[in-house]
């Protein structure tokens, strides 16, 4: 092995076990849930591993949240996660994830978190960026709603990104690249229609209580205030499937003992935080093949 690689995997398990140090020393319960389930979440723009007659999870979430129903309060985990057909310099089919959820929060307390974790993490408060350009951790980081950012930088409209099935193409290619390019910043209040398990805002329903936070050009973490209301989700849920179809994938089953319990759920937040992509932003590196020990065509 290289010695750059290896100085990268050895920073790899410095983040790592940092991150786990931090959510210990924040309160929370580091959990375990399986892998293998046999439904996940219906989600379109995300296709499922099939393992049997069963599927690799493509995220914790729906177990996790079972064990907020069940009475935790704040949990976290790190864990493998699995998607078809997503390979690119940001991408793995395989990637490692960071989850955690906060019982009685919303949005905005997942949002504070990203801060304190970061500078956790880099306690000095500056990184140089994969150009060398200096970065600047120090909070409040900046917040831009989806309605801003299509405002300031696309070449057309959300109302007809949306009418047009082109929001995920627009949001690529023409906004992403120029978010949290020397500052961490968190887009946020997504359309109601791209956030299918979050809660939507009360004082505002056309928009839903979620954010991603972007730092070196780097989406790093999807987070939200967690939907509740069981008859809602399983509507959501359907309309997903439905999507699914029309993409000429099968739609899988529901997740029933998931909405069972999402009945005694309290209010909530959860996130997920890619950490290789995380492992990227701290060594500089261009690309996820670089931060990982070995890629899928290394074996």
């Amino acid at each position: 092995m290289k010695p750059q690689r290896l100085s990268v995997l050895r920073q790899r398990a410095a983040l790592i076990q940092a991150a786990r140090s931090f959510f210990i020393g924040q309160g929370f319960l580091e959990v375990e849930t399986p892998i293998r389930i046999p439904a996940p979440a219906p989600e379109a723009h995300i296709e499922p591993e099939p393992s049997g007659l069963w599927f690799l999870q493509t995220s914790p979430e729906l177990c996790m949240k079972r064990l907020l129903a069940a009475g935790c309060d704040k949990i976290f985990q790190v864990c493998k996660c699995f998607r078809r057909n997503e390979r690119g310099d940001r991408h793995l089919p395989e990637l490692t994830m960071l989850e955690w959820y906060r019982a009685g929060a919303d949005y905005r307390a997942l949002m504070a978190d990203c801060e304190a974790l970061l500078l956790a993490l880099c306690p000095g408060g500056r990184l140089r960026g994969a150009d060398g350009q200096r970065l600047d951790l120090a909070p409040p980081w900046p917040r831009l709603t989806v309605s801003q950012a299509f405002a300031r930088h696309a070449s057309l409209s959300l109302d007809q990104a949306l009418a047009e099935g082109r929001f995920e193409e627009v949001m690529a290619f023409e906004i992403e690249p120029f978010l949290g390019r020397a500052t961490p910043l968190f887009l946020c209040d997504y359309p109601a229609s791209q956030a299918s398990l979050a809660r939507l805002d009360p004082d505002c329903p056309q928009v839903a209580q979620r954010f991603e936070f972007y730092l070196d050009g780097l989406e790093l973490a999807n987070g939200f205030s967690e939907l509740v209301d069981a008859v809602e989700q399983r509507r959501r849920f359907v309309e997903e499937r439905e999507r699914i179809v029309a993409l000429g994938r099968p739609p899988g089953p529901l997740p029933e003992p998931f909405l069972a319990d999402l009945e005694r759920m309290p209010p909530a937040a959860g996130i997920a935080l890619g950490l290789d992509r995380l492992v990227m932003l701290f060594t500089g590196s261009r690309n996820i093949d670089q931060v990982v020990a070995f890629t899928p065509e290394s074996l």
